[in-house]
């Protein structure tokens, strides 16, 4: 009898571990995509949960999320679309914040001054996220505005549905110059001499906020949001071009 109730204990245990692990859905912008990877692996190997990450523009995801995608949590280029989840309550406002503040670069394909040849016109593409979806298109579009050049560049303008795809237009060199997130090109801290980090004063600040989705019933959400703000994760985000919150203060 003793060895049956030992055994119906087990039994029990087995079954109740898996329920113990979670899947979180998350939506991320996609200039995130490399701090993302490394942020998810060090959670996953604290963690029983699994973190599944599907990168896209923020601008689909707000469309997506507004009629019924299945998130968790909402990873955004911006901090106007979460905002705006939160006031039709398809979103948590107390949980909203800022994980990092992106940083625009322009990149050459061609090598040598990306600001240089911008300035002279050497190019015949220039690529930027579309201003309409992605946040790094609306900065860009800031940017050329603010240098007088919007209106010449718009005929050899090419748009990326999201800065991903910006990106490969420049590194294919389908495009001479792009504008892109400086996340997308730093190593180790230092960006290449090919590449122009925007000033800040040159568009509007690109401040990156997470959200908590309300149909989100998972505690394991509200974990990685919180492992998000750890130490472990800014050292990973600053490290790949982002400015924190914290850096601002």
């Amino acid at each position: 009898m003793k060895q049956l109730f030992i055994a119906t204990i087990s039994f029990c245990l087995l079954l109740s571990n898996p329920a113990m692990a979670d899947t979180i859905r998350a939506a991320v912008a996609s200039n995130f995509m490399a701090p993302m990877k490394e942020i998810v692996q060090s959670f996953e190997a604290q963690s029983e949960h699994k973190v599944l990450v599907s990168y896209g523009s923020s601008g689909k995801f707000y469309a997506q999320i507004q009629h019924g995608a299945p998130f968790d949590i909402f990873l955004s280029a911006d901090s106007d679309k979460p905002l705006k989840l939160t006031e039709v309550n398809l979103a948590d406002d107390s949980g909203r914040f800022t994980y990092a503040i992106g940083r625009l670069v322009l990149m050459s394909s061609q090598g040598g001054d990306a600001k240089q040849q911008l300035l002279d016109k050497q190019f015949k593409r220039l690529a930027i996220a579309n201003p309409r979806l992605a946040p790094y298109g609306a900065a860009a579009h800031s940017a050329l505005t603010s240098m007088g050049l919007w209106e010449s560049a718009q005929p050899k303008l090419v748009m990326g549905e999201n800065i991903a795809q910006t990106y490969q237009f420049v590194s294919s060199g389908n495009a001479q110059l792009g504008f892109i997130a400086a996340s997308q090109i730093i190593d180790d801290g230092t960006l290449p001499a090919s590449a122009w980090l925007i000033p800040e004063s040159n568009h509007q600040t690109i401040a990156q906020d997470a959200v908590l989705l309300t149909r989100s019933t998972q505690k394991a959400a509200v974990d990685f949001l919180k492992f998000l703000r750890s130490d472990q994760a800014i050292t990973i985000i600053q490290r790949y071009g982002y400015d924190t919150p914290s850096e601002q203060q």
